[in-house]
């Protein structure tokens, strides 16, 4: 039982620190309420804080690829209990964030400013790709991905089941609005520096590279299942695909046509 309490108390801190660093996330590309943001004014020569900034982004593009692998959680699970990996994984990340944050080397420069009207707008589309990543983890099952279930199953002597394959709300017209919702937040500013636009630019190509991998994972322990939604479904664009039956309905108005052909 004393080691049920440890997994358990270990989950729940962990999901503390992820939700910490996800509004200090906030600030820190908002540019607003934190002590250190991504604008801040610029400590050392160009060239140096490019260097740490992309040092910075590839730690934590490995640490979030790598850690994701199913070889690896395979491993990791040999050393730890099975239902804290998530939470190890969500820990992991979240001090990547917060390296991230404390060493950030600001570049300056401005790329665009605009000011009223547009400035609200893109305040607001911004706002809406935070309120999107939020809330796309509620609908999939917030508490799963962040490793609270597992841990707290695992308190009660229960076993864990998947949750299982479904696609609410907005996972109807995008196989990803979670990361539609991040692109949102980091391109979407009234003001885009040098930095803020060093920072998007990778940030968009990991996600995109991050699909393909995610994606593989996914047929692989769904099957066809979720060959058929990436058949019918586009991965960030609404509406920018035309709609694809499944291929059971494809086989079974097939085989209709033979028959009346016959």
């Amino acid at each position: 039982m004393l080691k049920r309490w440890i997994v358990f108390f270990y989950g729940v801190a962990s999901y503390l620190v992820f939700f910490a660093t996800f509004l200090y996330a906030v600030g820190f590309v908002g540019n607003r309420f934190v002590p250190s943001s991504m604008d801040s004014p610029p400590m050392a020569g160009f060239g140096t804080s490019l260097a740490i900034d992309l040092l910075l982004l590839a730690l934590f593009a490995i640490q979030h690829s790598v850690m994701a692998r199913r070889g690896f959680k395979k491993w990791l699970v040999r050393r730890i209990p099975e239902p804290a990996e998530r939470s190890t994984y969500v820990l992991a990340s979240s001090l990547a964030l917060i390296a991230l944050f404390a060493f950030w080397h600001p570049l300056g420069g401005s790329v665009w400013h605009v000011e009223g009207g547009a400035a609200v707008v893109l305040y607001g589309l911004c706002a809406f790709g935070w309120l999107l990543v939020l809330a796309s983890t509620f609908l999939i099952d917030h508490f799963d991905l962040f490793g609270l279930r597992q841990v707290w199953l695992y308190f009660n002597w229960m076993a864990y089941r998947p949750i299982g394959f479904r696609t609410p709300g907005p996972y109807r017209y995008v196989r990803h609005p979670l990361y539609v919702g991040w692109l949102f937040a980091f391109w979407a500013t009234p003001s885009m520096t040098v930095t803020h636009l060093l920072f998007a630019v990778a940030t968009t190509a990991y996600i995109l590279v991050a699909i393909r991998f995610e994606e593989r994972d996914l047929v692989a322990s769904l099957g066809d299942d979720y060959r058929e939604y990436r058949e019918r479904v586009p991965m960030l664009v609404p509406y920018s695909r035309t709609p694809i039956e499944p291929r059971a309905q494809i086989e079974r108005a097939r085989l209709t046509n033979n028959h009346f052909s016959i």
